[in-house]
C-alpha cells in the first residue's frame, strides 16, 4: 500500500471515531444524514466516492428541475449542495493527480452553475506568486460598504469558504478569496507547495489585488485556523483597516492528528512551517479574535495572551461549547465580524 492510500485510510478511520472530524463539514452545510451514511457505510475510498457521488448527482438533478420551474434561488442552492459533495470527494485524496483533479473539476462546474444564478456578481480572477498561478473568486453585492479578504485554512480551498462569502455579501461586503500555495487549485492543478516566503508573497499579492480592484472601499482581513494566523500577520499591511481571526494557530508545537500531519506533508515543502506568527510582530491593527473554549489546538491562555498584545481597538469573543474553527457559530461569526468591520 502506498503512502497516499495509507493517509486516506487514516482519514476515513478518523471519521469513524471522532465527532470533531465532522465539525467543518456540518458547519459548511453538509447534511447530517450524509454524515451518518458516511460513518456507517464507508470502508474505503470507493465507498466514500460512491456515497458522495450519489448525493451530488441527486442535488444536480434537483437543481435542473428547479431551473426548469424558474425557481432560481432553489436551483442555486442545490447546485451548491452538489458542489460540496464533489468537493468532499476530491478533498479525501491528499495527493494531486488524475482522481483529485477530476473530482475538483466536477466541483468547479457545479459552483459555476450556481454562480451564474446568484443575485450578486461573481467572477474568477488570477494572481501570480513566484511564477505560480493562484486562482480566486470575487463576489460583489449591490451597494458594497467594504471588502473582506478571506484567508482559508491550509487543508482547504476557496470553495470551502462559500458560506462565509455568501454571508459577508449579504451583509454588504465584497469578498475576495484565492487559493494560496498548497491550497485548492494552486496545488491541485499547478502543484505549488506552501512555504513561509510563498505565503508572505501570496497574502501581499491578494491585498494588492483587492486594493487595485476596489480602491474606494476599506479592506479587511478574515481568516480561520491557519488562515487566521495569516489574517493577523497580514494586518500589518497599510491598506488593511480591520482584522478578524477565528481560532488562529499560534504555536508551532501543537499536537495534530496523524492523518492531518500526513495530509499537510503533501502540500507543504519539507521543513517549512508557513503558518506560525512571527515573533515580536506589531499588533497595531484593530483586531477581533474568536475562540472556542473546547479548541484542542489553541489554548485559552494563548488566545488571551495574543489579545493583550493588541494595541489598537480589540475584541475577544469566546464560545464555551465550540472546538477549533467554531464551525457551528458561522452565522454568529459573520454578523460579529461584519459589525466589527463597520465600527
Amino acid at each position: 500500500m502506498d503512502y497516499a492510500n495509507q493517509t486516506i485510510e487514516k482519514t476515513i478511520s478518523m471519521g469513524y471515531v471522532s465527532e470533531s472530524f465532522w465539525d467543518r463539514w456540518l458547519g459548511s452545510g453538509l447534511p447530517k444524514p450524509t454524515v451518518y451514511e458516511l460513518r456507517q457505510r464507508v470502508n474505503g475510498i470507493e465507498d466514500w466516492m460512491e456515497v458522495l457521488h450519489s448525493y451530488a448527482d441527486m442535488f444536480e438533478q434537483l437543481a435542473l428541475k428547479m431551473q426548469r420551474q424558474h425557481l432560481i434561488s432553489e436551483a442555486e442552492y442545490f447546485y451548491r449542495n452538489a458542489a460540496m459533495n464533489y468537493y468532499l470527494i476530491q478533498w479525501m485524496f491528499p495527493c494531486t493527480g488524475t482522481d483529485k483533479q477530476m473530482w475538483y473539476e466536477y466541483c468547479r462546474d457545479m459552483y459555476l452553475e450556481a454562480d451564474s444564478l446568484a443575485a450578486d456578481l461573481i467572477s474568477e480572477a488570477e494572481i501570480q506568486v513566484e511564477g505560480n498561478q493562484c486562482r480566486g473568486r470575487v463576489r460583489i453585492p449591490k451597494h458594497p460598504r467594504g471588502c473582506v479578504i478571506l484567508l482559508n485554512p491550509i487543508d482547504s480551498a476557496k470553495e470551502e469558504s462559500i458560506k462565509f462569502e455568501t454571508g459577508f455579501a449579504r451583509e454588504g461586503f465584497v469578498t475576495v478569496s484565492f487559493d494560496g500555495p498548497g491550497q485548492g487549485e494552486t496545488y491541485v492543478f499547478n502543484h505549488c507547495l506552501a512555504t513561509r516566503r510563498g505565503w508572505e508573497l501570496f497574502v501581499e499579492e491578494v491585498i494588492e489585488f483587492a486594493a487595485q480592484q476596489f480602491p474606494e472601499l476599506p479592506l479587511h482581513l478574515f481568516g480561520t485556523s491557519f488562515g487566521g494566523s495569516w489574517a493577523i500577520e497580514g494586518g500589518s499591511h497599510p491598506r488593511i483597516a480591520r482584522v478578524a481571526a477565528v481560532s488562529p494557530v499560534l504555536e508551532s508545537g501543537i499536537e495534530m492528528p496523524d492523518y492531518f500531519k500526513e495530509r499537510l506533508s503533501y502540500v507543504i515543502v519539507e521543513g517549512e512551517n508557513p503558518f506560525i506568527l512571527k515573533e515580536n510582530m506589531r499588533h497595531d491593527r484593530p483586531t477581533l479574535l474568536i475562540h472556542g473554549r473546547m479548541d484542542e489546538w489553541v489554548r485559552d491562555e494563548e488566545i488571551r495572551s495574543l489579545y493583550r498584545t493588541v494595541t489598537a481597538d480589540r475584541l475577544l469573543i469566546e464560545y464555551p461549547d465550540e472546538r477549533h474553527g467554531c464551525s457551528f457559530r458561522m452565522d454568529d461569526i459573520i454578523r460579529a465580524a461584519s459589525d466589527w468591520y463597520a465600527s
